[in-house]
């Protein structure tokens, strides 16, 4: 067993009323999770712990068998995987406004635009993972087609904007964590000059305390 192995176990053993938080410092899905510590007042009890996810040989995978981040530790041992699962449970550990409202269209409103903008990140990460590849086998028609994906979803919040101005929801959290993430990874693309109303929105959201304190950064 190596020393990767052994210390995964010793994280998974973890008997601290503290959560650990497997993360990446540029990863948008993790950054959604550290928003919802945040507004949720919860990020004194998240440590974050950076992992090697992309090498299988870290050991990473004992916590995530996926090799994904993010992925929640609790102090049980038990580990949650995927963003959506994460944010709905430090959601239910406060007696505050919920993030993830319990029911009705409120609820409905804040899981869609979440889905259109993780589905918009699942497209953003594609295209930037495949621009690593060797240039010769990299694939002009794959990347269009991501591109599209993308462009198709903005263009579908920018149609739904209203929904943004709503209280606050895991929907705002998950919109805001996307286009902080394109800014990051593709500061070229001019999302907002066909989308003014997204962008005025974005505009006062990134100003939230969590928005700021948990800007993506290169490691």
């Amino acid at each position: 067993m190596t020393g990767a192995d052994l210390s995964w176990q010793r994280l998974l053993r973890n008997g601290t009323d503290l959560m650990q938080l497997s993360f990446s410092p540029t990863s948008p899905f993790v950054r959604k999770v550290l928003v919802v510590a945040r507004e949720c007042r919860l990020s004194d009890r998240v440590t974050p712990v950076l992992v090697n996810f992309r090498d299988e040989r870290s050991g990473y995978v004992a916590i995530n068998p996926l090799g994904k981040v993010p992925a929640l530790t609790l102090d049980d041992g038990m580990v949650l995987v995927d963003s959506p699962v994460i944010c709905e449970y430090l959601d239910s550990l406060h007696t505050r406004e919920k993030l993830f409202p319990p029911t009705g269209l409120a609820r409905w409103r804040a899981l869609q635009l979440q889905a259109i903008a993780d589905g918009i990140l699942d497209a953003g990460v594609l295209r930037f993972i495949e621009q690593l590849r060797a240039e010769e086998k990299r694939s002009a028609q794959f990347d269009e087609f991501q591109a599209r994906k993308q462009a198709r979803g903005i263009d579908w919040l920018e149609a739904h904007s209203h929904w943004l101005s709503e209280p606050v929801t895991i929907g705002q959290v998950a919109v805001g964590c996307m286009l902080g993430w394109l800014d990051f990874r593709y500061p070229q693309t001019d999302w907002r000059a066909a989308h003014p109303l997204l962008a005025r929105w974005y505009a006062d959201f990134a100003a939230r305390p969590a928005m700021i304190k948990t800007e993506p950064r290169d490691s």
